[in-house]
Formats: C-alpha cells, structure tokens, sequence
C-alpha cells in the first residue's frame, strides 16, 4: 500500500518558512526578557507586619446575645474573631428580632468594607440587593455583598438567625433616601 503524500504550494512552503522564523525569534525574544525579569531582584513593597493571629473559640451561650450592634432590630454574638484577628475580620451570629417591622429594618444602604459573607443558620429573611433584586434566602442559603453594594432586608422569620463574615472588622455604613 502506497503512503500518500500531501503536496504543499510553493506558497504554502513559503509562508510556513517565515512564520517559522517569526516565531523562533519570538521565542528566543521571551526567553531572554524572561531570563531578565528572574535575574532581576524583584522590588517588594513591603507591608506592615500584622500582629500574629490567636485562637478564637466561641461556644453558644444564650447570656451573649446583645443588643449593641448596628442594628436595634437585631441581637449579636460575637464570635471573637475580631479580637483574635487584630481587626482583620469579624464574624457574629445575629439574631433578628421579630415580628419585622418594614419601616424599621427596610433602609437602603451599604457598607464600606472589602468582603461580606451572610448563611442562614435558621428561619428564613428576604432580601433586596442591587443589580440581585429580591431574593428569599433560607436556611442553609449563603451569599455574599460586594463591597459597597447597595442592599436591604425586606422582611424575615421571627426565628431567623444569621452567621455573617465580614473584612476587615471596623467599617462605616451609609444608609441612603429610598
């Protein structure tokens, strides 16, 4: 059985022999900028050290649950994450209180912070959250809030309790007119 062979144009050969030779250039162009930038010693901006992170251990405890958080419709345990961490992140369990009052709890607003992470422990609390929209989140629902997104909660189950993570654990919140 004869092996068949493919004829190429001259043109074809041609065109395969300088790209060829443009790409062997390249190539040995990469390796020498790469062999420059790994023989260069890299200029690191250096951050402050923080502090070294302890433990935290939190263990629920109904007395823990207080009222000082930011806002008056909800309890907050602290899992004393922001003092282990030296302010780089919180974490709390929060409890809203109910029955929902609409004219209370529903005020747009956002928070100036680098990341929020919220899981629906138990009960369930319906949401507003711009570019979302409404969103009933319920038990086992998680979901995160980009930075200075604008948001609400619209309504909640008088059992609903929340774990919410948030970096870095000082932040501001603006509230805003609906």
């Amino acid at each position: 059985m004869a092996k068949k062979v493919k004829s190429r144009s001259a043109v074809q050969v041609a065109v395969k022999k300088r790209s060829g030779a443009k790409v062997a250039v390249r190539s040995s162009a990469r390796k020498a900028v790469k062999s420059k930038v790994l023989a260069t010693p890299a200029k690191s901006v250096k951050k402050p050290a923080r502090p070294k992170q302890r433990i935290a251990i939190s263990h629920h405890r109904e007395e823990d649950f207080k009222a000082d958080g930011l806002r008056a419709y909800a309890k907050y345990r602290d899992l004393g994450i922001a003092a282990a961490s030296h302010g780089l992140a919180q974490a709390h369990v929060i409890r809203l209180q109910g029955p929902c009052d609409p004219a209370e709890v529903s005020k747009l607003h956002f928070h100036h912070i680098d990341f929020q992470m919220v899981y629906v422990l138990k009960g369930w609390v319906k949401t507003y959250m711009e570019g979302q929209g409404e969103t009933l989140m319920k038990e086992g629902s998680a979901w995160t809030q980009p930075p200075k997104i604008k948001h609400m909660i619209l309504d909640y189950s008088d059992d609903v309790e929340l774990l919410e993570v948030i970096l870095p654990a000082e932040f501001k919140t603006v509230e805003l007119k609906a």
